[in-house]
């Protein structure tokens, strides 16, 4: 199977040589992980600047003497007060308290024990650049957990498709049929559906193409791919000679193990204006022949009812046991 019923397209990339293009967008790199390694990108960029800011206002306490002179104050408050030595950062006394310094700076909480003075202007740069620092990570972090949390893969979650297709007489000419449904109540806007044959072919020069990816043309209740997804649709493609379906019947549907039938609903989600997708697949066994869907819409109190317990619920009908081709010429010959 090329797409799986939930829409993931079973497919590996190995051996990619240019690994460094992931890393020239590395938003989308970190908004594709896993949540376990976001969470530890985001814990470990949060708790890597406090500790490297942490180190530079200890050498910057170092540096001006302030850990000697607090250590010598603790001892004689008294001389504290005399006013003779005035630190960068006060109550640094060592990295512990340098860390807890640089967490305070970063994180805006400000516990009013340590501040940074006059003294060193050093200090004050430093300050004004972890603190654009601290934001820019605050924005690079945030926003990929937001984006994480709302992808449009999310939305797709409730688009669904029936569980099996049906091929079945519609206007007198043999359909391939599906039912597609919303199951929220906030649309699908421009919603726009369109359909695939993956099969292996080979071309007259021998050339053999695994994956061929054969466009469709498919009909639906309003015209052309856009729908009107208020309720669930019954969306089919007429078997024509233009049609690769054109010369299946009943009997050889099964014997046709490489055909797979692609879905593609795309649309933008009313409430957040992402664009999303949708997809699944259809195989072989998975396509009925001579049944249709059962209706599921019904009239209920003034109001248009949807029963989705029948979703995917078909019924057989009458329908030749022969090709598309068989169907034509018979009629012509009529």
């Amino acid at each position: 199977r090329f797409v799986g019923k939930n829409g993931a397209c079973n497919v590996a990339h190995k051996n990619i040589r240019e690994q460094g293009r992931f890393l020239q967008d590395v938003f989308t790199t970190l908004v594709d992980l896993k949540w376990p390694h976001t969470l530890l990108i985001f814990t470990m960029s949060f708790l890597c600047s406090w500790l490297l800011f942490g180190m530079v206002w200890w050498l910057i306490a170092f540096a001006h003497g302030d850990l000697d002179h607090s250590t010598r104050l603790q001892r004689d408050p008294a001389q504290g007060a005399a006013g003779g030595f005035v630190p960068c950062v006060t109550s640094i006394h060592s990295f512990t308290s340098a860390f807890l310094f640089s967490i305070e700076v970063q994180v805006t909480i400000g516990f009013g024990g340590r501040m940074v003075t006059e003294e060193c202007p050093a200090a004050i740069l430093v300050l004004i650049v972890q603190n654009i620092v601290g934001l820019v990570i605050n924005a690079i972090m945030l926003g990929c957990i937001f984006m994480k949390t709302s992808q449009a893969h999310r939305r797709a979650e409730t688009l669904i498709f029936s569980k099996h297709a049906v091929i079945a007489l519609r206007e007198g000419r043999l359909c391939f049929m599906l039912r597609v449904g919303d199951l929220r109540k906030s649309m699908i806007i421009s919603a726009t559906i369109r359909m695939q044959v993956v099969k292996k072919t080979a071309s007259l020069e021998g050339e053999v193409v695994p994956l061929n990816q054969i466009d469709i043309q498919m009909e639906n209740p309003v015209g052309g791919n856009s729908i009107f997804l208020v309720s669930p649709l019954i969306i089919y493609h007429v078997i024509d000679k233009n049609s690769p379906l054109y010369d299946i019947s009943p009997t050889n549907l099964h014997h046709h193990e490489d055909l797979e039938i692609i879905v593609i609903l795309e649309g933008v989600v009313e409430t957040t204006g992402i664009t999303t997708q949708a997809r699944t697949s259809y195989l072989a066994d998975e396509i009925l022949w001579g049944q249709r869907f059962v209706p599921i819409v019904a009239e209920e109190d003034g109001r248009y009812s949807v029963d989705y317990s029948k979703f995917g619920n078909t019924v057989k009908v009458p329908t030749p046991s022969c090709t598309a081709r068989q169907l034509e010429e018979d009629k012509s010959i009529m």
